[in-house]
């Protein structure tokens, strides 16, 4: 389950702290890396504030989130502006050098802050209580959804189908692994799938649909959507994943099951290996994201931090209904 690998655009930016570039599985993820010297510097410019103060007080995100611009030249917001709102890429693996190790996790959160508050502001997040979740996988598990079920894969979706608010990004983050095999990150952008215009130019791609929630993800109102929508440029997003539509009748739940296969035998899935301290930060509209599975040990740990919010940047242009 992983895409050919394509050729490098002949193209690395350099600016003043990071350095950008495309990854060897795909001209549509880029890697953003971080030098130790300007994570260091950040770190010592947001000392004064622990990660509870930027959770009870949201306007210190946007801080933070200066303060990493400035250490960048100012050039960091327009790249991750730019690069969220290209069709083309869209996906960033983010790298901050010397945060790789879970005692550095409140770091980690601060970091991840500041970026996803450059171009954005990230959601309330239900399941935790935050504007962030943090969760641990386990070899065992007898959760209510696939999140935390180590063992099998978790299937391509998108984020936010079954909240009313808008989730333009998602931001995830490793924090912890241990006695890990397997679990890469599984991505798929939709003009890479072969069948997009099979199932977007179906009827029963437009047609509102129920979506509902397990227990655990604390959201008891259902909200009511189509799989596919239209970007500003009238090509296809989705909002989509098979655990929590609910399908009214026959010929909508083979549909549905038809996409879901399709989905998963695509060619063209990125299987990524996410280091941890690194953390993948892609455009909701037009990539999927999964997980494959891990391969069983009574030890194995995996703790992850998610962050998924709306674009705030008048660059970020979001489809006609938001």
């Amino acid at each position: 389950m992983k895409a050919t690998v394509q050729p490098l655009k002949e193209i690395t930016l350099t600016g003043k702290g990071f350095s950008l570039q495309p990854s060897v599985q795909s001209e549509r993820l880029l890697e953003l890396k971080f030098d130790a010297e300007t994570v260091q510097a950040f770190l010592a410019g947001v000392a004064e504030w622990p990660v509870q103060a930027l959770e009870y007080k949201s306007m210190l995100r946007f801080r933070v989130a200066q303060v990493l611009n400035q250490l960048c030249g100012g050039q960091l917001q327009s790249l991750l502006v730019n690069t969220l709102a290209d069709r083309a890429s869209g996906a960033l693996l983010i790298t901050p050098e010397g945060l790789d190790c879970v005692e550095q996790a409140e770091d980690m959160v601060k970091f991840t802050t500041a970026v996803a508050h450059l171009f954005g502001r990230s959601n309330y997040d239900a399941m935790s209580g935050q504007y962030y979740a943090r969760f641990v996988v386990q070899n065992d598990d007898n959760s209510d959804s696939y999140l935390r079920q180590a063992h099998r894969v978790m299937e391509l979706h998108n984020d936010g189908t079954f909240v009313e608010q808008d989730t333009d990004y998602v931001l995830m983050l490793k924090i912890d692994e241990q006695n890990m095999e397997g679990g890469n990150s599984l991505l798929l952008h939709l003009d890479d799938w072969a069948d997009l215009n099979r199932f977007y130019n179906d009827p029963m791609a437009h047609r509102v649909m129920r979506w509902a929630a397990p227990p655990s993800k604390n959201t008891a109102k259902d909200v009511y959507h189509a799989v596919f929508d239209v970007d500003r440029s009238g090509k296809p997003i989705m909002s989509y994943i098979d655990q929590f539509v609910q399908p009214a009748n026959y010929d909508e739940g083979n549909w549905l099951t038809d996409l879901s296969e399709s989905l998963e035998t695509s060619p063209s899935i990125l299987s990524v290996r996410v280091p941890v301290g690194s953390f993948l930060l892609i455009n909701n509209h037009f990539w999927l994201h999964g997980r494959d599975k891990f391969v069983a040990h009574q030890g194995l740990r995996r703790e992850l931090m998610r962050q998924r919010g709306y674009f705030t940047h008048a660059k970020t242009l979001r489809h006609p209904k938001q």
